[in-house]
């Protein structure tokens, strides 16, 4: 079965110190799917970047060839509950949302936004894996992060957290299951090892 996983990117200006990181992210993630094609064959990747408007970087497609956001201007606020609008309407099938951003949301009413697209009465919910990045709020990061939430500052990178997260979800099925893998990107996608401390 191919898991359809969609990387969301925080472009608001909080973030404008954050965009070599996350371009990063995308160059190991990619490095590390070719160094394991058996994980590569079964991954569809989406892009999605955002700010006070989502827009997708980089439609569903095989994910050994991942977007990079070299170029992309942050502008405005968070708008959360826009971009989770965006995938409500977007995701169809067995979905991994990997959202990456400094959790400073300038939306309060995002929430809402979340709850409909993680109702499981639409069908299958998608499993969200959260990375903060920078000083990164631990709270609204942990609820979103359902599946599980890293945090760059316990020297998480973000490009291992993403092929540790996709690597197990394809593995086994269910992306809820990220808990002590590898977050090291020297490491093959999906070896267990610790990882640094994250929160819920």
């Amino acid at each position: 079965m191919v898991l359809s996983c969609y990387v969301v990117c925080d472009l608001s200006c909080s973030m404008i110190d954050h965009l070599d990181e996350l371009n990063t992210g995308l160059r190991e993630f990619r490095g590390a799917l070719h160094a394991d094609r058996s994980v590569a064959a079964r991954v569809r990747v989406c892009v999605i970047g955002f700010a006070e408007v989502p827009f997708v970087v980089q439609p569903l497609r095989p994910a050994l060839e991942p977007a990079e956001l070299l170029g992309a201007a942050p502008d405005g606020g968070s708008a959360f509950g826009a971009v989770f609008t965006l995938l409500r309407n977007t995701i169809d099938g067995r979905s991994l949302v990997f959202f990456i951003s400094d959790g400073r949301a300038t939306d309060p009413d995002w929430p809402a936004a979340f709850a409909e697209l993680t109702d499981p009465s639409r069908g299958t919910p998608p499993e969200v894996v959260a990375f903060g990045v920078g000083a990164a709020d631990p709270v609204t990061l942990g609820r979103i992060g359902r599946s599980r939430a890293f945090f760059g500052r316990d020297g998480v990178r973000l490009g291992a957290a993403l092929t540790a997260s996709v690597a197990r979800a394809v593995r086994t099925g269910n992306p809820r299951h990220v808990h002590s893998w590898s977050t090291r990107p020297s490491h093959a996608a999906g070896e267990p090892e610790k990882a640094g401390e994250a929160s819920r």
